[in-house]
């Protein structure tokens, strides 16, 4: 059985058509990057009025450490007891 003329055309060109290039290589990840001007300059400049509310990489890093302890033991805690439940019922 023949093929129409148009489905013919329409499949060789469908066929020898090049794929699109992909997105993400038409922009860039990142954007131009911009000289900061005086005000963003003085935004970002250390306060020494704000320097006694700010809080120390070490000491969050200990609070942090004190917590999951604090989780872990729970969990462990909760563990336990459903164990213990489960143990008692059979």
């Amino acid at each position: 059985m023949a093929q129409p003329a148009f489905l013919s055309s329409l499949g060789s060109r469908l066929r020898s058509a090049p794929p699109p290039p992909p997105h993400h290589r038409l922009q860039p990840s990142r954007g131009y990057h911009v000289e900061l001007g005086a005000r963003e300059k003085a935004l970002l400049e250390e306060d020494v009025a704000l320097k006694r509310f700010k809080s120390y990489k070490n000491s969050v890093k200990q609070v942090s450490k004190i917590g999951n302890a604090l989780t872990f033991a729970v969990v462990l805690a909760c563990s336990y007891e459903l164990a213990v439940f489960a143990t008692s019922t059979k």
